[in-house]
C-alpha cells in the first residue's frame, strides 16, 4: 500500500483522489485475504466488481472509482497490463441539465443575510469557481485591478484566472471591512484555518432549500477561465 501511495503522490494525484484510490485498494485486498495482489486475475476483479455492484448495490460512481483504483494498482505497481470494462462507465447523456436564470440567481443571493455567506454565493455564480477553489483562495489571489480571481492548482493542478465583476469586488470589500480574514479569503471558526468543502456545499444547500429550490436540478453557469 505504501509503494502505491508514492506512485500517486509522484504523478501529482490530489489528496482526496489519494485517499480515495488507497480506500478502494484495501477493500480489494480484504475481500482477497489469501491472495498476493500482484496474483489478482482479471477474473478476480471482474468478481469483485460484481460483488459491488449486484450484491452490495453500490453506485456507478463508486463501481468506477474502484476500478479506477485497480487499474492503477496493476498498470504502476503490479507491473501488468490491465483495461478497465468500457462498461464500468454510463453511456453519454442526450439530455441537458437546467441552468439557473439571472433572476433565480439573484433571488438566492438576496436571501442570504449572512454577507460572508452571500459572498460566497456571488463567487460561485458569477466567476465559475468550483466550492473546492474558493475554500482554498486567499487575499493574495484576488486581482483587483485587473478584475481577475487567480485559481491556484484548480482541476488538473493547473493555474488559471477567472473574471470578478465590479459588484463582487464591492461585496468582497464590504466583506473584508466586517471580517478581517489574514491569509484565506475565507476563515474557518479556528485561527489560520480556511473555510471547509463541506461547510460551503452547507451554504449553498441552506440558499437552496430557502428560496424552494432543489440543488440536483440546476448547474452552474459555464466556468469563465484564462489561462496563467
Amino acid at each position: 500500500m505504501e509503494k502505491t501511495n508514492q506512485y500517486l503522490s509522484i504523478g501529482h494525484y490530489s489528496s482526496p483522489t489519494i485517499r480515495n484510490y488507497l480506500a478502494e485498494l484495501r477493500f480489494i485486498f480484504l475481500y482477497y485475504p489469501d491472495v498476493d495482489p500482484v496474483d489478482f486475475t482479471e477474473d478476480m476483479l471482474m468478481g469483485y466488481l460484481l460483488y459491488l455492484s449486484k450484491t452490495l448495490l453500490c453506485s456507478h460512481v463508486k463501481c468506477r472509482m474502484a476500478a479506477q483504483s485497480i487499474s492503477f494498482f496493476m498498470r504502476h505497481v503490479a507491473k501488468r497490463p490491465y483495461v478497465i470494462p468500457t462498461v464500468i462507465y454510463p453511456p453519454p447523456s442526450t439530455t441537458l441539465p437546467s441552468v439557473m436564470s439571472t433572476e433565480v440567481v439573484m433571488k438566492l443571493i438576496d436571501g442570504m443575510q449572512n454577507i460572508k455567506h452571500r459572498t460566497i454565493l456571488m463567487l460561485l455564480y458569477s466567476s465559475g469557481m468550483r466550492v473546492s477553489e474558493i475554500a482554498n483562495c486567499k487575499i493574495a489571489d484576488i486581482d483587483s485591478k485587473n478584475m481577475r480571481i487567480k485559481i491556484v492548482q484548480g482541476k488538473g493542478c493547473k493555474d488559471c484566472y477567472t473574471i470578478m465583476s465590479q459588484q463582487v469586488l464591492m461585496e468582497l470589500r464590504a466583506y473584508y471591512l466586517i471580517y478581517k480574514p489574514k491569509e484565506y479569503l475565507f476563515n474557518g471558526l479556528r485561527p489560520g484555518k480556511k473555510y471547509s468543502v463541506r461547510t460551503i456545499q452547507h451554504i449553498m444547500q441552506k440558499a437552496l432549500l430557502k428560496a424552494g429550490l432543489e440543488s440536483k436540478n440546476f448547474t452552474r453557469p459555464v466556468e469563465r477561465r484564462m489561462a496563467d
